[in-house]
């Protein structure tokens, strides 16, 4: 009798499975199943809790590197790379000497700095000397007056001058030792102003460039950014401050903005999160793979990813009655893993079909008619 009863099971699956391939139109209604037949097919249901898991969407993303976080370093005088003094990705500090020039236009500079330096030293004393005449009655006002007068003037091109040549790379201490020895150098040795690491070095010794000439890149790789790849639809319950992992990587970060237009060609919409990147674990330009949380809109489910049936574009979960299961239709907002988050007409505690559940389906379509 077992036998005979097993034998009509099987028949009925594999019926049930050639129904199953000529995919109809799914409706939600009830059907009726008899507690041998469940038995036999291996139907097992399970009660939908509420939502324990983060349940995350992944997308491609790529990251790249933020304006703020990388430095250009460029000539500020014409002149001649006479050495690098770093290699391509080698890291840096701050401060630290990246390249020395020799420029004709910086021994100039350092000239006029010192005739400036000259000219207010000699109208300081010139102005002292006539200020104490004027107050011991010996000269009128005016004089003082002119003298003051020259002081202003030799003072502003002094400083001028010494602006000049901090654009040109040269430090205060620098200036002062121009000044006390009086001598003039061509040199300039230009530093880091930030920590990071060479990312691209574009000239090379001896060649001859002209005034801001791109000579290397450092870049700060501790703090990046990514650029997310995002369907249009599936952004909308994206928020800027949402956390975002890299998968397989120990990186996490937050959002940042999304962009306000979507691509014509392929309706995506570009998601910019932040992350910070201690241990270097990614890269500029490293394609990589975003799990974003998805925010629950509704009336919204985690269960197994078994327990949901699909024809085409519908998903059905099969939820227990007293007389069989009643197939009702969901959403399917994400999946992770074995784990997926529908939204639908689902109470908690409803006992959901979590395996069996293509057999059920061909119960629901021959009930049906199909």
């Amino acid at each position: 009798m077992n036998n005979e009863r097993y034998l009509r099971c099987v028949k009925s699956l594999s019926f049930f499975t050639a129904i199953i391939i000529s995919g109809p139109a799914m409706s939600a209604e009830k059907f009726s199943v008899a507690e041998d037949q469940i038995q036999a097919l291996g139907i097992k249901v399970s009660p939908v809790q509420s939502m324990k898991q983060t349940v995350s969407s992944r997308y491609p993303g790529q990251v790249v590197v933020p304006p703020k976080a990388e430095q250009i370093v460029s000539s500020p005088l014409e002149g001649v790379v006479v050495q690098l003094l770093v290699g391509e990705y080698q890291p840096v500090r701050k401060g630290d000497p990246v390249a020395r020039l020799s420029s004709p236009a910086m021994s100039q500079l350092q000239l006029q700095l010192l005739q400036a330096a000259s000219r207010a030293t000699l109208a300081r004393q010139a102005y002292s000397r006539e200020q104490t005449l004027f107050d011991e009655g010996i000269i009128p006002k005016r004089r003082a007056q002119e003298a003051q007068a020259t002081l202003k003037e030799a003072e502003a091109t002094l400083v001028q001058t010494k602006a000049e040549l901090a654009l040109a790379g040269l430090t205060p201490p620098m200036m002062e030792q121009v000044v006390r020895s009086g001598i003039p150098s061509d040199r300039i040795i230009l530093t880091a102003v930030q920590d990071g690491i060479v990312s691209a070095i574009s000239v090379r010794p001896g060649q001859r460039v002209d005034g801001a000439t791109s000579l290397l890149n450092i870049t700060q790789v501790d703090a990046l950014w990514l650029d997310v790849q995002v369907p249009s639809q599936a952004s909308i319950g994206i928020q800027p401050g949402a956390p975002v992992t890299i998968v397989d990587k120990n990186v996490s970060g937050r959002v940042i903005n999304l962009s306000p237009t979507v691509t014509a060609d392929n309706q995506f919409v570009v998601l910019r999160a932040e992350i910070e990147n201690p241990g270097r674990a990614i890269r500029p330009g490293e394609l990589v793979t975003v799990e974003i949380p998805v925010q629950s809109a509704g009336n919204s489910w985690d269960i197994p990813i078994s327990a949901v049936a699909r024809n085409k574009a519908d998903s059905v979960v099969f939820v227990r009655t007293p007389e069989g299961f009643e197939a009702r239709p969901v959403k399917v907002e994400a999946s992770a893993g074995q784990l997926v988050r529908v939204q639908g007409n689902i109470r908690e505690q409803d006992q959901v079909a979590v395996a069996g559940v293509i057999a059920l389906k061909g119960a629901w379509l021959e009930e049906d008619g199909e």
